[in-house]
């Protein structure tokens, strides 16, 4: 099966880190494909729509040459960009969804952003130091992983393939708007969320384990960039499930 990772706000593919490495060595037999979405990484001269419809409808152009089904890895605004691909699709296009904290639409704002992030991302939208901006967005999303190497790394990123401050915009515009539809879109999904996330409350996941009676699984300590902080345990959760489906 073919496999398509999304990410969240202002990230790409790069940003992925080591996870897509492990998922190939721990699944020989798949295939696995790191999709950026419009205005960010090789698609950053994109305008990005405002709605995750319109972004969801772009991945799905993008990645038409690719033969289906599919599953979906989707971290974040990725996950809502996922969810509402799964809901759209015709029945068997769509046959695994992996989703990591997420925000599901379905919980209060202040569960699906910490008020204490809003004043940071607005400051971090108007900061003009790459460099710092990295390191802050890094500070804000990683528990584990914050050291001059990986800042470094990112600062590189966004060096190549800057995120436009109008585009980041409009992906927390579509982001703080999306909705899913109210019914599930498959039977079965695994739920991936973190206790020591700082932006997105864990419990956006629990009310979607409820809602949907999707198992979800709880690392105890990584922030909101689980597959950075620990691709190791995301690879594990991800071999587990699939062996008991």
């Amino acid at each position: 099966m073919h496999w398509i990772l999304l990410r969240g706000l202002t990230r790409e593919h790069a940003h992925w880190g080591h996870l897509p490495e492990h998922l190939r060595l721990a699944f020989p037999e798949e295939r696995f494909h790191c999709v950026d979405l419009p205005g960010t990484g090789t698609r950053f001269r994109e305008t990005s729509p405002w709605t995750i419809r319109q972004i969801r409808r772009a991945v799905q152009r993008q990645v038409a040459h690719i033969p289906g089904p599919y599953g979906l890895i989707a971290l974040s605004m990725g996950g809502m960009v996922a969810m509402d691909w799964a809901q759209d699709a015709p029945e068997g296009e769509i046959q695994r969804l992996i989703l990591i904290n997420t925000s599901s639409g379905f919980n209060p704002p202040w569960h699906r952003m910490r008020p204490v992030v809003w004043p940071t991302l607005l400051h971090l939208l108007l900061l003009r130091d790459i460099r710092e901006r990295e390191a802050q967005v890094l500070a804000l999303t990683s528990n584990r992983q914050v050291n001059p190497g990986t800042v470094q790394g990112w600062y590189s990123i966004q060096k190549q393939r800057p995120v436009s401050p109008a585009n980041a915009f409009r992906q927390l515009s579509a982001a703080a708007r999306f909705r899913p539809a109210s019914s599930r879109p498959l039977p079965d999904a695994l739920l991936l969320a973190s206790k020591g996330d700082r932006i997105v409350d864990w419990r956006c996941s629990a009310t979607l384990e409820k809602r949907w009676q999707w198992p979800l699984r709880l690392h105890p300590d990584a922030g909101h960039d689980l597959p950075l902080d620990d691709p190791e345990w995301v690879v594990q959760q991800l071999q587990t499930y699939l062996s008991d489906a």
